[in-house]
This record gives structure tokens, sequence and C-alpha cells, in this order.
């Protein structure tokens, strides 16, 4: 009964290191794997210095997904490995969830804020 959504800053595509194409097919197969779990991507393509609005911390993937489905941002959860993770959960008055996998645990020294937990 819970929506599953990803939001993913993805500058590879600014840098044009990959392709837009390229992140959806392994969006894709992310779902293959899943058996269709994850109910929508978010990304933000930009650069970190263009000053979008999408890019995390930023709300604008938070707000694309709210114009999307019905979200109640209290009782939901962000859960990532980067501190933009818990900043862009914070940000949006969620609960936030550090994964110590990927950066989670090299980082999370450097953490001025706190996430509500941190888990393996």
């Amino acid at each position: 009964g819970f929506l599953v959504l990803v939001a993913t800053n993805q500058s590879g595509i600014g840098r044009k290191i990959y392709t837009e194409y390229d992140m959806h097919a392994i969006h894709q197969a992310i779902q293959k794997d899943l058996t269709k779990k994850i109910d929508a991507f978010y990304f933000c393509p930009h650069l970190p210095n263009e000053g979008c609005s999408c890019r995390k911390p930023n709300l604008g993937m938070i707000e694309q997904a709210m114009s999307d489905f019905e979200i109640d941002l209290e009782n939901s959860w962000m859960i990532g490995d980067k501190h933009l993770d818990v900043e862009l959960g914070s940000n949006a008055k969620m609960k936030t969830a550090l994964v110590l996998t990927g950066y989670g645990e090299k980082h999370l020294a450097e953490y001025s804020l706190k996430p509500n937990i941190v888990a393996n």
C-alpha cells in the first residue's frame, strides 16, 4: 500500500558521460529486477552549479511527485545514502533514513543534519 518513488541526481547526463536514454534503460532494468515495485522515477540531469530547482536537496522532484501522486509528506520517508538525501527529506518535512551502503558510512561523520534513522 505504499508508494515507492525514486528521486535521483543524474549530473552524468549534463556532463555527457551517459544519455537520458541510458538512464531510462537502467531504470527499466531495475523495474524488471524488482518486478515493478517502483511507482515512478524522478531525475535531475543538471550539473551541481546550474542552480536548478530539481537538484537535491531542492524540492523540485518532490513537488513533481506531489503533482503526480497524492502524498502525505508528514508520514513519508526519504531514504538515501548521501547528505543531500537527508537534506531533501528535511526540506520536505519528511522523516529521513540514511543507509550505510554506498556513500552512507563513508560520509556519516560529515553530516551536520542528522537523519531519523541510520541503518545497514
